[in-house]
């Protein structure tokens, strides 16, 4: 077997594979001495056909298989040995590639066109100035990141009296136009409102002060501004009635619902932290803006890191690519798309290529590897983080260890979590390497530097 790299130019190289009779006919024979083995055939006892038969039956799939297995196992072990870099999949060359005929030939030579990657130097140093931002934890932020807690420890109360965000329940009777009881009109038992839903404030303003036993009077399609839906849904008609109800409504009040919020006391320090790690509000208080602000933090290293591939991509500059090569792999890869695809996402797939590769250097000088642990602990955290927005922080570790083992049962969980804990640890080390411009801003503000 001989196999032999030709660098065309700085970012494209031909393979070319020569593959004799003796490399392969090793591997031919024992494939036709096993079908022998297995093969049952009319007139002759198992694993007695004739091995002239087999071979004339099965001869050519048999070497077509073998020597394409031979050759994709010498192609992938030459690059591997050879550190070739290369860049997605050898391609067969379209060019120079000799016609391979089974039936006559014993030698042959195969042609392969190799995307390289490029040669770049990807460094920082204390000399690169990076903006970090740091997102402000306001006070209205834990103010309602607590309120978020009190409500899911609140309860339904019986009210006398309407205020704001109440809701109401009661007979509904549609009115003539002297004002009295329609006969043979609508009503409704037991129907419920919300006034602060309504769209219209002189509608709404008829609840103000409501209590039990009121009888008040208000127009349903004014209240939610001709929206025959919210109609329809209230007096329980359909959509197109409703559009032709115009008239004004009595509302007999029965019951005043009132959500009232928990109190903020131990028991929901203990739901929200763990028994006993915090003991008053303060602590409270204090333990909910330092979560708040471990939460922002992932955000400012997604910043930073952002930032830095800009500074990166610049400092390295267009780099050149084997064009034709790759477009032809992007075809591969996207058969079901047109030619036009390839050609209006070409550039964008170079520009990400272009990240991914000094990502992968700048991992390689910094000597970043990825653990099974450091998977298991990433899992954790996004099973903390997905539990974290319902409210639950004290989540136990058995509970954790068992989702993030669930996740580790796909694949492409599996891939995503890799790529986390690289780009962490990436974020860690140029931190360290780079001189940092520490800026606080809010969380609006923040925000923007995404649209």
């Amino acid at each position: 077997m001989n196999v032999s790299l030709q660098n065309i130019d700085k970012v494209s190289a031909l393979l070319t594979v020569k593959m004799e009779k003796a490399d392969y006919q090793e591997k031919v024979d024992k494939s036709l001495k096993d079908l022998r083995h297995k093969a049952q055939m009319p007139g002759f006892r198992k694993g007695m056909v004739p091995a002239s038969l087999i071979k004339k039956m099965y001869g050519k799939s048999v070497l077509v298989e073998e020597v394409n297995k031979l050759l994709g196992e010498t192609v992938y072990k030459y690059i591997k040995d050879n550190n070739v870099n290369m860049l997605g999949e050898p391609l067969p060359n379209e060019d120079k590639q000799p016609e391979i005929d089974f039936d006559t030939m014993e030698s042959f030579e195969f042609l392969f066109d190799i995307a390289l990657a490029p040669e770049f130097k990807a460094e920082v140093s204390t000399a690169d100035k990076v903006p970090y931002y740091t997102i402000e934890v306001t006070d209205a932020m834990v103010d309602n990141q607590v309120k978020v807690y009190t409500q899911r420890n609140g309860k339904y109360e019986q009210v006398d009296s309407y205020a704001d965000n109440d809701m109401l329940k009661g007979l509904l009777a549609e009115l003539d136009e002297e004002g009295n009881t329609k006969e043979g009109g609508i009503q409704v038992e037991g129907a419920v409102l919300l006034p602060s839903d309504m769209k219209n404030d002189e509608q709404k303003a008829v609840f103000a002060n409501a209590k039990v036993n009121d009888v008040l009077v208000f127009n349903p399609q004014a209240a939610w501004d001709n929206n025959d839906i919210r109609v329809s849904t209230l007096l329980k008609i359909d959509k197109e009635t409703a559009a032709n109800v115009k008239s004004n409504f009595s509302f007999q009040v029965e019951e005043i619902t009132r959500f009232v919020p928990g109190e903020l006391n131990q028991e929901i320090f203990d739901q929200v932290f763990g028994k006993d790690v915090v003991k008053n509000e303060d602590e409270f208080r204090t333990k909910v803006k330092e979560t708040i602000a471990t939460q922002f933090a992932s955000d400012s290293d997604f910043k930073f890191l952002i930032d830095m591939r800009k500074l990166l991509m610049e400092r390295v500059g267009k780099l050149e690519f084997a064009d034709a090569i790759l477009k032809r792999v992007m075809r591969l890869n996207n058969t079901d798309k047109d030619e036009k695809f390839v050609e209006d996402n070409y550039d964008k797939s170079i520009e990400e290529l272009t990240w991914h590769l000094i990502k992968e250097q700048l991992v390689k000088a910094n000597d970043i590897k990825v653990e099974q642990a450091d998977i298991l602990d990433m899992a954790k955290e996004a099973t903390r983080a997905q539990f974290a927005q319902y409210g639950m922080l004290a989540v136990p570790d058995e509970l954790l260890e068992n989702y993030a083992k669930e996740m580790l049962k796909k694949k492409e969980s599996i891939d995503s979590l890799v790529n986390r804990v690289i780009e962490s640890k990436l974020s860690a080390a140029l931190k360290q390497q780079v001189t940092l411009e520490p800026k606080t801003v809010s969380v609006e503000d923040f925000n923007k530097m995404f649209e």
